[in-house]
């Protein structure tokens, strides 16, 4: 959890914003990448305890939302991989995934968190010796409670600066521009140089317009002095 979240918010650190895009790209990938090899051993840790100890598995809420979140994460991680990082995906696509990269990799980071609160909550009423002396405020409790708090604060600042506009990474001025409409820098030149030429085009006409005008009084006086002749 901890690594997805220092993995969500490396762009929005200020103190990186001299760096380069894709080394950002690089750090990021690196960090999903480690939280995701963490969380397969845990899968593969928590699978063989339930065998040698005979418990069942995935029975719980805890281990429906945990499997999903992990498998989530892996397809999200591998198609930031092949779209986002690596160089040879359109930009259509890119710009089309982002989005999607972008909201999926949220809700993947609060269905984490909520995996988290579920299992060590299951496992402090597995661990004690008499499950309903959970509401005697063991010391146990009390610990594993503060730490579900300390976790959604975690959870809440993440958030908070993943959705706040100050805190977002300024554009580098050599990058390639995305349009809402899937069009480049180079659709956005285009779009410049056809306001451009229109402009030049009206120009055009009221200078038209101006000569004409003037045509037309000269005829006016020229007329005026001939009758008064």
């Amino acid at each position: 959890m901890l690594g997805e979240g220092e993995a969500i918010i490396v762009y929005r650190l200020p103190w990186t914003w001299k760096c380069s895009k894709l080394l950002m790209k690089s750090i990021h990938a690196g960090l999903n990448a480690v939280a995701a090899i963490l969380a397969i051993i845990a899968l593969v840790a928590v699978f063989d305890n339930h065998n040698v100890n005979g418990i069942p598995n995935m029975y719980s809420l805890h281990s429906w939302v945990g499997l999903t979140a992990v498998i989530c994460y892996l397809l999200q991680l591998l198609s930031g991989f092949v779209v986002l990082l690596l160089p040879w995906a359109p930009l259509s696509l890119r710009a089309f995934l982002m989005p999607i990269h972008v909201y999926s990799g949220l809700v993947i980071f609060g269905t984490v968190i909520a995996t988290v609160l579920m299992g060590v909550t299951e496992k402090l009423i597995f661990g004690l010796r008499a499950p309903a002396s959970y509401s005697t405020f063991p010391p146990e409790g009390v610990f594993v409670n503060s730490l579900g708090l300390l976790i959604l604060v975690f959870g809440a600042l993440i958030f908070w600066i993943v959705t706040r506009p100050q805190w977002k990474r300024p554009k580098e001025p050599n990058s390639t521009l995305l349009q809402p409409n899937g069009g480049t820098a180079e659709g956005t030149r285009g779009s410049m140089a056809a306001n451009s030429g229109y402009n030049m085009d009206k120009s055009d006409s009221e200078l038209n317009n101006e000569i004409a005008a003037r045509k037309r009084n000269f005829a006016l006086d020229e007329a005026g002095q001939r009758s008064t002749m």
